[in-house]
């Protein structure tokens, strides 16, 4: 290893200055899963040549490490960030230690250039959480406990993120992460800061079309709540914020009973109460579904209300019948009549609830995946009582082609759309993005996935001009994600991206580096800035199959990234 990149701290108590007499407490959290893996002789080897006590370094965003073995890549001296005003950089060090030690502590110092600072306040440093993925363990949730004990032969990455004020001086600053053991400072890392002259929006105002799935049903159990109560709202209020600040502009509601026919761990409560009277009159209670938009909208997510779904997975639609005093559940298919009885006197209703809160133009009904002849019912019927919502599809089917009034089309990322078809959507002001779930194994968002497939993501719509990107899911989660990220047959992580209690991951984040990178492309573009040098690297994105992982996407998306900092000098 490169001896100068690695610091390292050998725990002599006499040193520090206390005896090893001294009690400790354990710093609270939770109990991560052993590692499934079995070291070769030449890890253990690596263990027992390491130096004594805490290492520490420099290491990429583009990789996990595994808690068990020994890091092997070489350190850089001092590592370099480059940033617009107004943009979130990530950074990532590890530390690794021979034997057990207690109370480890990051934390960053001022950033200091000639004649101006930026405060420490502006860098948060988080300890990564590893989870299972099956046959080995995934370094990914990022907590939020200001120091952890780590134990010995095993490693921990720091998570930094730097968030650069708007109003920060252009220039270059100087800083150190510090690791402090038992509260006292014993390692400095340092780090420079290039801010460019370019300011980054903020999330609110990015043109970038972001649309992760919410479950809110998932936070309340999660967190032990009553769901729909006043603490559920608050806890959901913390758990979107990460999601505003994502630039989130889509709010995902029900219209009815959960409208996947509950493929998670947690299905989906209804947000809107449907009441059929004695006398054969229909009513709906919206002050769930209306709490949950206002509470989305107060976050700046206001841009579609996309509700699910006139077709859910089982076509099934659930009631309070007033005469039996029991709650009845149908099935609704849209080739029988009755699909077209009950959702009309529904879709009267709602549209006039809408227009009365004043959201019936960026209300869509939504679809997922559902089949052409399934939509055409479900089309036919919106028409003719609710013309003024908008239909938004997730569709592996290119039916968008059929319905090219569709105001949200979100295709399947292996079933791309025409880009005349893009360009023609855009002039009538509708959003063409592309979607990724359980497939397609590479690039995604998975805990298996490396951290660099989610930027790459942000290259890939950049390159083939969507106006955007579609995930399921934002925040299902399995029983216990922090210990165990799979469920069921998806793929590990598959169904979320933030961890419960409103933690983030370094999926989430590096996710959002790929967001904030078109969003400077696309600003350059609008200000006349020559891009040429990112416009070559989008092309060969364009020429190059995406799904192929032994193409050198990592190493594109380091050049693309160098070229995109070269043009904003």
């Amino acid at each position: 290893m490169k001896q100068t990149a690695i610091y390292s701290f050998i725990t002599l108590m006499t040193v520090l200055g206390f005896s090893s007499a001294m009690a400790h407490n354990p710093i609270p959290t939770f109990v991560e899963a052993d590692d499934p893996i079995t070291l070769s002789a030449e890890q253990e080897t690596a263990w027992n040549n390491a130096e004594a006590g805490v290492n520490a370094m420099w290491a990429s965003t583009d990789r996990r490490y595994g808690r068990s073995i020994v890091p092997a890549d070489s350190g850089i001296d001092t590592l370099h960030l480059v940033a617009w005003r107004g943009e979130r950089v990530s950074a990532q060090l590890l530390l690794w230690t021979t034997s057990d030690t207690e109370d480890v502590g990051c934390r960053v110092e001022p950033f200091r250039a000639e004649g101006v600072s930026l405060p420490a306040t502006i860098a948060q440093a988080r300890f990564v959480r590893y989870t299972l993925t099956g046959a080995s363990l995934a370094a990914d949730m990022l907590d939020n406990i200001h120091s952890m004990d780590i134990s010995a032969k095993s490693v921990r990455p720091v998570w930094l993120t730097i968030a650069v004020p708007v109003d920060a001086v252009a220039g270059n600053y100087s800083s150190n992460v510090v690791i402090a053991i038992g509260g006292n400072d014993s390692i400095r890392l340092p780090l420079t800061l290039e801010v460019q002259q370019y300011t980054l929006s903020t999330p609110d105002q990015w043109s970038y079309h972001l649309d992760l799935w919410q479950h809110p049903t998932a936070v309340a159990r999660t967190e032990g709540l009553e769901l729909w109560s006043d603490a559920h709202f608050e806890a959901l209020r913390r758990n979107m914020t990460l999601l505003a600040n994502a630039g989130q502009k889509v709010v995902t509601a029900t219209l009815n009973k959960d409208p996947w026919n509950h493929q998670c761990y947690d299905g989906y409560a209804p947000m809107i109460r449907w009441t059929l009277h004695s006398d054969g009159r229909w009513s709906y209670n919206y002050d769930i579904f209306d709490r949950w938009v206002e509470m989305m909208f107060s976050l700046g997510i206001d841009k579609m209300i996309n509700c699910y779904s006139m077709v859910p997975w089982n076509c099934e639609i659930e009631y309070y019948d007033e005469a039996t005093h029991e709650v009845v559940t149908i099935k609704a298919e849209p080739s029988k009549p009755i699909f077209s009885e009950v959702w009309r006197h529904f879709l009267v209703d709602f549209k006039e609830h809408l227009h009365t809160k004043g959201w019936l133009d960026i209300t869509n009904i939504a679809m997922d995946e559902r089949a052409p002849e399934e939509m055409d019912a479900a089309v036919k019927v919106l028409a003719e009582c609710a013309p003024e919502m908008g239909f938004a599809i997730a569709d592996m089917h290119k039916s968008y082609r059929r319905y090219m009034n569709m105001r949200d089309v979100c295709v399947a990322q292996e079933q791309p759309a025409d880009h005349d078809d893009i360009l023609s959507r855009r002039e009538q002001g509708y959003s063409t993005t592309f979607y990724i779930c359980c497939n397609p194994s590479y690039p995604n968002t998975f805990t298996i996935s490396e951290p660099y497939e989610a930027e790459l993501l942000g290259w890939y719509g950049l390159a083939h001009d969507y106006d955007g990107m579609l995930r399921w899911a934002y925040n299902s989660w399995p029983e216990n994600p922090a210990y165990d990220s799979r469920y069921g047959n998806w793929s590990p992580g598959d169904t979320f991206l933030i961890y419960p209690h409103a933690r983030s991951s370094i999926r989430f984040e590096r996710l959002i580096d790929g967001i904030e990178v078109a969003e400077k492309v696309r600003t350059l573009r609008n200000m006349g800035i020559d891009t040429n040098k990112v416009e070559s690297i989008l092309a060969k994105i364009r020429s190059t199959n995406i799904n192929d992982p032994n193409e050198p996407w990592r190493e594109i998306v380091a050049e693309a990234r160098e070229a995109l900092n070269t043009i904003s000098k």
